[in-house]
């Protein structure tokens, strides 16, 4: 009987120990969560999940819940981009409000001598990719979130391999998380051939308080310093390939040649020091200056947005371009989850007659996120703006076009992780002729798209309701 009383006891015991240390941990979190200034809703997010849900909501938010971390904003180089030697832009381009709010948030300044060629299918991308690793003469320098074991990551893997045996620098930069099944042995042909691949932030184990969810979605790929593509596609045949597949998604990019590849490289390089432990001096020293000195006449401005700038310049870059516009903001993006500011900010201008269109998947490859747009595209319409849904198949194209006077392309979605959490890449364009590419575009892929239908008025939707609200309420998470 003493037994079972002690036991009794002690388990008793070790149960109040583990609901203080639980409780503790929660003030902890709540505490660290407030002090962090975040957006409302993400907070908000937090909390409930935190407070109602303490046993999982606690270790995730100490496992996943950071975003501008101290400890690697200390261990990181901070990206801000500049080079001497880069040709001026004009008057009128440099006199621009959202010029200026990009460069003041941690953006490179805008620069000339640039020349942009769009990349809009997926055949077109596999080719400037293949063609750019064949040509390379000195360096090639690659980071994307995945690379896929099939066809088109193997194709990838053995043309890196062949010019690392050639002689030519390859550096090759994985995200651990994206190409969690990819970054290992998959390729070895490249390390055994004398190339590097190197994986940023691994997570097992974790490198860093919060590492499992500061993920580097930046695609980029220079050549030799001066040539350089840019945009959503990631590295798999749902992306890209040489032959045409009708499971294929609807993406975006460009080829860059000119002082803007010179500048993605800088952030490369930053990354690549990070996750390699590379002097970034001694990585420097490889820089030819003539790679800045380019021949076209293209205006444009860098935006490396994450945990390693000190701003939030993408975002403020795209407020300052909403609130620019007199006539237009065309918007495409295959998820649309966006902040109190900027939906308040496209309502307004809906409201003011100006034409907002979102063009987005009629379904996406994330049913949840699918549910959680539901409020604000619903906002969006009654405001009148247009919106539109993608016919065939996952849209995975990200721009937004102002006035045929501005145009921004990159790896980021219209969301709250692109927005605040994730590393990610963007080019502004200014240049008339670029602009209006990018509007022709997107004036083609509306031929793709239909008016969602309204929505029906049941009074047993339920479940569809529970699901919308939910889904909206985990949208900062997402």
């Amino acid at each position: 009987m003493t037994e079972e009383v002690t036991e009794a006891v002690s388990t008793s015991y070790l149960s109040h120990l583990l609901t203080v240390g639980g409780f503790l941990l929660a003030v902890f979190a709540i505490a660290r969560l407030v002090g962090e200034k975040r957006q409302p809703s993400n907070t908000l997010a937090w909390l409930l999940g935190i407070v109602l849900v303490p046993y999982v909501g606690v270790p995730l938010y100490l496992l996943v819940g950071g975003r501008k971390l101290r400890r690697l904003a200390a261990s990181k180089i901070h990206v801000a981009p500049h080079l001497p030697g880069v040709r001026a832009v004009s008057a009128s381009t440099a006199a621009l409000p959202t010029v200026h709010a990009i460069a003041s948030t941690g953006g490179s300044p805008p620069a000339s001598g640039n020349t942009v060629r769009l990349i809009t299918t997926g055949e077109q991308a596999f080719a400037e990719l293949e063609a750019a690793i064949l040509n390379a003469r000195h360096s090639i320098h690659i980071t994307t979130f995945i690379l896929s074991r099939d066809e088109t990551g193997r194709r990838l893997v053995q043309l890196l391999a062949q010019r690392a045996r050639e002689g030519v620098k390859v550096r090759l930069l994985l995200d651990a998380v994206g190409c969690l099944f990819s970054s290992r042995g998959f390729v070895n042909p490249i390390r055994e051939a004398g190339g590097e691949v190197v994986r940023f932030m691994p997570v097992i184990p974790l490198s860093s308080r919060g590492s499992a969810n500061l993920r580097n979605h930046r695609k980029i790929a220079i050549f030799d310093q001066h040539t350089a593509i840019i945009g959503g596609h990631n590295i798999a045949r749902e992306y890209m390939g040489p032959q045409p597949w009708k499971k294929r998604w609807n993406d975006f990019g460009a080829v860059i040649s000119g002082p803007g590849a010179a500048l993605l490289n800088e952030v490369f390089l930053a990354d690549w020091s990070f996750a390699s432990g590379q002097s970034l001096d001694t990585l420097h020293t490889e820089i030819d200056p003539a790679a800045v000195r380019g021949k076209g006449d293209a205006e444009l401005q860098i935006i490396a947005s994450g945990p390693d700038v000190n701003g939030d310049p993408l975002y403020e870059g795209i407020v300052s371009m909403i609130q620019e516009a007199e006539q237009s903001i065309w918007i495409v993006t295959p998820y649309f989850i966006p902040d109190e500011v900027l939906l308040r900010s496209l309502i307004v201008k809906a409201r003011a007659g100006k034409d907002v269109t979102l063009i987005i998947p009629a379904r996406s490859n994330h049913p949840v996120t699918d549910y959680a747009r539901r409020h604000y595209v619903r906002q969006l319409i009654q405001a009148g703006a247009r919106v539109l849904h993608y016919k065939h198949g996952m849209m995975h194209s990200k721009a937004i076009i102002v006035d045929d006077r501005m145009a921004l392309l990159g790896s980021a979605n219209f969301d709250l992780r692109s927005l605040f959490v994730n590393f990610e890449i963007g080019v502004m364009l200014y240049s008339p002729a670029d602009v209006q590419a990018m509007h022709s575009w997107a004036g083609e892929l509306m031929r793709s798209c239909v008016s969602p239908k309204p929505e029906k008025v049941r009074r047993f939707r339920l479940l569809g309701n529970l699901a919308e609200d939910l889904s909206r309420l985990l949208a900062p998470l997402l």
